[in-house]
C-alpha cells in the first residue's frame, strides 16, 4: 500500500465530502481508525482493494440506513468505479453511449456492495465483476434490441455468434447451418430462426448515409417505388370472370379494338356491320363490364 494511505484516517475526507448533516464530532466517529482515502482516481488497483477490505469491515460494524453506514458505502462505490469502467470497456463497440453503460454498471457494482460479505475470504472485484457484467447484459438484453423477441432467441443469437467466429477460424471460412446445429447441438430451424432474430437487434435509419466507399445513395432512395403496373394486373384479373361471360360477338369486338387498337370502321368492316353498330355494341360492353366491377367492389 502506497505510503499516503498507512496514516490514520483523517476526520474529512478529500474526495468525497462528509454529509453536511454531521457535526465535526459525529464525523469524527464515522472516520476514526480509517486510512486516509485520496483522490478515487489516484487510487491504484491494490490500494483501492486494501481500503475496501476496511471499508467492508466498518460497513458491517454499522447499521444500515444510518448517515454513517450510507457515508461508507457511498465511499466504496466511487472508490471501486474503475471496476465499472473495466467491465464498461468490454462492450465499448455496441451503439450504446458508454456514459449509459457505466450507469448501469454502477447499479451492478452497488448490488454487488450489498451482497458482498467479507467473511466468506473472497476478493471484492472477484465477487463484484460478474455482477456488474451481467447488469450491462441485462440491459442490452431487455432495451438494447430494436424489435423485442423472446429470451430464448436472444441468447441463440449469442451463441451463434460465437460458435461462427470458431467455426470461421477452424475451416477458414463462414460456416454453414447444418455445420452450426451441429457445432451446437441444435436443429437447422433452430440455426434459421436465430439468424432471422438477429436481424432484429439493431435497424437502420431510412435517410442514414452510406460508407464512404459506398458509391449509393441513401436507403430510402433504394427503396422499390410504388409500381403503378400492379393496379393494371389487379383489375385485368378482376375483369377475366366478367369478359368470360360475355357473348362471342362482344369478345371479339374488345379484342379487335383493345388488343389489335382498331377503329369502330375496322372493326365494322371486319365482323361485316355498320361503325355505328359497332358503337352502340362497344359502350353496351364496356357499361356491362364496368357495372361489374362495381358490384364486386
Amino acid at each position: 500500500m502506497s505510503p499516503r494511505l498507512d496514516g490514520s484516517r483523517t476526520p474529512q475526507a478529500t474526495s468525497t465530502p462528509p454529509p453536511e448533516h454531521l457535526d465535526p464530532i459525529e464525523q469524527d466517529d464515522v472516520l476514526a481508525g480509517l486510512p486516509e482515502i485520496p483522490p478515487y482516481d489516484e487510487v491504484a488497483p491494490l490500494d483501492a482493494r486494501a481500503l475496501s477490505r476496511t471499508l467492508f469491515e466498518r460497513l458491517e460494524s454499522l447499521e444500515e440506513g444510518t448517515h454513517d453506514y450510507a457515508y461508507v458505502r457511498n465511499t466504496l462505490v466511487e472508490l471501486n468505479l474503475a471496476l465499472v469502467k473495466f467491465a464498461a470497456s468490454r462492450f465499448r463497440s455496441r451503439s450504446e453511449p458508454l456514459e449509459d453503460i457505466i450507469q448501469v454498471g454502477t447499479i451492478g457494482l452497488i448490488k454487488a456492495i450489498d451482497r458482498f460479505e467479507i467473511s466468506r475470504g473472497v476478493e471484492f472485484p472477484t465477487f463484484a465483476m460478474p455482477t456488474i457484467i451481467g447488469e450491462i447484459k441485462r440491459f442490452f438484453r431487455d432495451t438494447s434490441w430494436s424489435v423485442r423477441v423472446p429470451r430464448r432467441l436472444q441468447e441463440l443469437r449469442l451463441d451463434l455468434a460465437k460458435a461462427g467466429d470458431e467455426l470461421a477460424q477452424r475451416l477458414d471460412r463462414a460456416p454453414t447451418v447444418t455445420e452450426l446445429a451441429e457445432h451446437l447441438g441444435i436443429s437447422n430451424e433452430e440455426v434459421v430462426e436465430g439468424m432471422a432474430a438477429s436481424n432484429a437487434y439493431t435497424a437502420s435509419s431510412l435517410d442514414a448515409q452510406p460508407e464512404e466507399d459506398d458509391t449509393e445513395g441513401a436507403l430510402a432512395d433504394r427503396i422499390g417505388y410504388e409500381d403503378h403496373g400492379l393496379e393494371g394486373i389487379e383489375y385485368v384479373e378482376s375483369l377475366k370472370p366478367l369478359i368470360a361471360q360475355l357473348p362471342a360477338r362482344d369478345r371479339k369486338i374488345l379484342s379487335l379494338r383493345f388488343v389489335a387498337n382498331m377503329t369502330q370502321s375496322e372493326i365494322g368492316d371486319e365482323l361485316g356491320i355498320s361503325q355505328m353498330h359497332v358503337s352502340r355494341l362497344l359502350s353496351r360492353t364496356l357499361v356491362r363490364l364496368r357495372r361489374g366491377l362495381t358490384a364486386e367492389d
